[in-house]
C-alpha cells in the first residue's frame, strides 16, 4: 500500500482511481497542476506521486522538488512527444495514458520501493523467500578492454534483489577483484576464496555462507557479496574442484547467484608438464560451465565490439549458444556516428549472426555518481537510462513469468493484509 497524490486528466483518472483505491493504495490527493502537486508534498506526504507528462501537470521543477524529498513520481504520457520530454527532463518511469491499471499496479509494486508502513526495506514484494533452492545462476563474462562486468553483475544482482528474491554476488576474477571496492566492502579477506577452502574440504555450509558474505545494504534491494581476489598472485585458490562446490552450495541457499567471472578463455597453462597444477582460468571456465545463463558483455565502439565478436567465437566452443545472452554496453554516436543502435545491431547479425543483442545506454553521470558513492546505479541513480536497461533485461530474460506473477500474488495479498490490520 502506498500514498498516492494524482495530478491527472480526468478521464485517465477515472479510468484508474478505482482500481488504484482496491489495491490498498491510499488517495491522499486529487489536484489539476503541477503547482498543487509541489504544494502538497510537504503537507499530505505522498509516497508517489502520479502526473500527466503533459507540461501542464509536469515538469523539470516537480522533479527537482519530489527528487529532494525522495518521493517517486510517476508519468502518464497522451503521446510519444511527452514521453520523449519527461525522458529529457530525467524521468524515466513513464507509462501510456491509455495502458491497462494493472501495468501501472505492476510497476508501483515492482519499481523503486518507497518508505511506507510495510517496513524499512521497502515495497511487501521484496521481502526474500528464504531457504528455497535457486532457479539460476548468472555468470557475466567479457573479452579485455573493461566492457563492463561489473557494473553488469551489480546492476542485475541489485534488480534481481528489488524483484524480491534472495540474491548473492560472486567476484570469481581470477585476475583480481573489482565488487569489493565498487561496493565499498573491505577486501583483506577475499570471501569467495574463503568459500572456495571451505569447499574443498566439504565444510562449507549455510552456515558458512553466513559468516564469510558481506552484506549489501540497501533500503531498496540488499544482498549479499562474495568478494573476489586482493591481487592476481592468489588465483591458485580457486581451483576448478573448489569452484564448482562452492558454486554447488550457494546455488542450494540463493534464488539467484551472479558471478562476475574473468576475461580470459586461454588453455594454453593446460600444456603444462605437471597436469595436477592449478589453471589460471580455472574458475572462469567453471563458472561457464555451471551457468543457466552467461551474459556476454562488449563495448560499442570498434574495439570493443571486435573484441566482443571475436571472444563470443571463443565462447560458444564452451558454452550452448542458448543459454548466452550478448549485452552491448555504452552505445553512443560520439563512438559509432548516426543511429548508433542500428550500426551495432547489423554489425552483430553480418559478422556473427547475432539478432537479439541487449543493448546498453551510455550513461557516464549515472556510472560516475554509483562509484563515487560506492553505492548500486539503483540506489545513487535510480532514474538512470542505464539502470532501466538493466532491469529490464532482468525483466524479460531472468525472471521466470511463473516466478514474477507469485510474486505480484503474494504483494498484493501483504498490501490487503496491512491495509486490513491498519
Amino acid at each position: 500500500m502506498a500514498r498516492l497524490a494524482l495530478a491527472l486528466e480526468p478521464s485517465v483518472e477515472d479510468r484508474i482511481l478505482a482500481d488504484l483505491v482496491e489495491a490498498g493504495h491510499v488517495i491522499v490527493a486529487r489536484v489539476v497542476g503541477r503547482r498543487d502537486v509541489i504544494d502538497c508534498l510537504d503537507v499530505l506526504g505522498p509516497e508517489v506521486v502520479v502526473v500527466g507528462a503533459g507540461p501542464a501537470t509536469f515538469d523539470a521543477e516537480l522533479l527537482a522538488a519530489c527528487d529532494r524529498r525522495g518521493i517517486r513520481i510517476i508519468a502518464l504520457a497522451a503521446s510519444d512527444r511527452e514521453r520523449a520530454e519527461a525522458n529529457r527532463i530525467g524521468l524515466h518511469e513513464v507509462l501510456d495514458a491509455e495502458a491497462d491499471p494493472a501495468e501501472l499496479e505492476a510497476l508501483l509494486v515492482g519499481g523503486p520501493a518507497v518508505p511506507s508502513r510495510l517496513g524499512d526495506e521497502g515495497e511487501a514484494a521484496a521481502a526474500p523467500r528464504r531457504g528455497q533452492p535457486g532457479p539460476g545462476l548468472v555468470t557475466v563474462w567479457g573479452p579485455a578492454g573493461a566492457p563492463g562486468r561489473t557494473t553488469t553483475a551489480v546492476g542485475l544482482a541489485a534488480e534481481l534483489a528489488a524483484a524480491g528474491h534472495l540474491v548473492a554476488l560472486v567476484d570469481a576474477d581470477p585476475y583480481g577483484g573489482a565488487i569489493a571496492p565498487a561496493l565499498g566492502l573491505l577486501d583483506e579477506a577475499p570471501g569467495f576464496a574463503s568459500a572456495c577452502r571451505l569447499a574443498g574440504s566439504g565444510a562449507l555450509d549455510r552456515v558458512e555462507l553466513e559468516r564469510i558474505a558481506q552484506r549489501y545494504s540497501s533500503p531498496r534491494a540488499s544482498f549479499d557479496v562474495f568478494t573476489g581476489l586482493v591481487g592476481p598472485s592468489r588465483w591458485p585458490e580457486l581451483s576448478h574442484e573448489r569452484v564448482a562446490e562452492a558454486l554447488r552450495v550457494m546455488r542450494a541457499r540463493y534464488e539467484f547467484v551472479v558471478v562476475d567471472a574473468g576475461f580470459s578463455l586461454e588453455r594454453d597453462d593446460e600444456l603444462t608438464s605437471d597436469p595436477f597444477a592449478p589453471r589460471r582460468n580455472a574458475a572462469t571456465f567453471t563458472a561457464l560451465a555451471a551457468a543457466d545463463r552467461v551474459v556476454a558483455v562488449g563495448l560499442a565502439d570498434p574495439v570493443g565490439l571486435s573484441r566482443l565478436l571475436r571472444g563470443h567465437a571463443e565462447l560458444v566452443e564452451h558454452v550452448d549458444p542458448d543459454r548466452i545472452d550478448v549485452v552491448v554496453n555504452r552505445v553512443r554516436t560520439s563512438a559509432l556516428g548516426i543511429d548508433a543502435h542500428a550500426q551495432v545491431r547489423q554489425t552483430l547479425r553480418r559478422f556473427a549472426g547475432l539478432a537479439d543483442a541487449v543493448l546498453l545506454p551510455h550513461d557516464g553521470r549515472s556510472t560516475d555518481a554509483a562509484i563515487l558513492t560506492a553505492r548500486t546505479l539503483r540506489d545513487a541513480a535510480p532514474r538512470s537510462p542505464l539502470r532501466a536497461a538493466l532491469r529490464s533485461y532482468v525483466d524479460d530474460r531472468l525472471i521466470p513469468p511463473a516466478t514474477e506473477s507469485r510474486r505480484r500474488r503474494g504483494a498484493f495479498a501483504a498490501l490487503r493484509r496491512s491495509s486490513a490490520a491498519a
